[in-house]
């Protein structure tokens, strides 16, 4: 549903924190060591979860959606079921529900988590670190227009934004409008300019 009031004072959202993210892998780092140290873990284990966590990745969820924009039937199942849709694919799906919504010229979504960090990673792989903020999931919620400013995406007032909540049962994907000059490119091109950002609704054109 719209969301029009704003706030002049907000909680900063951190787009991507390097330094957190460099001291958080510092501690990994360690605790890694010491489980190996202690005969806990091996090093290939280690790297074979790593390598598990990793695989699956953004272009999964390109995949599904530039089969979507060139194919009519394959989209209208894709919005029925995104679960088996994007198995048909040939990618594992673990989610127990993947619900896609499309944007469209009068109509944007965006994906939030309020109670956790819930999100397809069978599809997209892992969340990035300002999805699983408490700013992200307390603000995409309260003030989402001021969010997406926040990411250079001024939506206009006319356009309807849907903030989408996803839970243990149910994660969403976010369909993207086709791009105008769809088909003067290759299919394979636009995959590789589908971005985590446009699936997850803080993007909005593809181009």
């Amino acid at each position: 549903m719209p969301h029009d009031h704003t706030h002049e004072e907000h909680e900063a959202l951190v787009i991507e924190d390097e330094a957190g993210n460099i001291d958080a892998q510092i501690i990994v780092d360690a605790l890694q060591d010491v489980l190996i140290s202690k005969g806990l873990l091996t090093a290939h284990e280690v790297t074979a979860a790593i390598a598990k966590l990793e695989s699956p990745g953004v272009h999964l969820g390109a995949k599904a959606v530039v089969k979507a924009w060139s194919d009519p039937a394959y989209k209208k199942r894709l919005l029925e079921d995104g679960r088996a849709a994007v198995q048909e694919l040939d990618i594992p799906v673990t989610e127990a529900r993947i619900i896609v919504v499309e944007n469209t010229s009068t109509l944007h979504n965006l994906i939030t988590c309020t109670l956790c960090s819930c999100y397809p990673r069978s599809i997209l792989g892992q969340p990035p670190s300002w999805y699983i903020s408490k700013a992200y999931r307390a603000r995409s919620v309260r003030e989402p227009r001021e969010v997406l400013k926040e990411f250079g995406l001024d939506l206009p007032m006319k356009v309807r934004l849907d903030v989408h909540d996803s839970n243990a049962d149910m994660r969403y994907l976010v369909l993207p409008e086709p791009p105008a000059d769809l088909h003067k490119r290759d299919l394979s091109e636009w995959e590789v300019m589908i971005s985590r950002d446009h699936l997850i609704g803080v993007a909005r054109e593809v181009r």
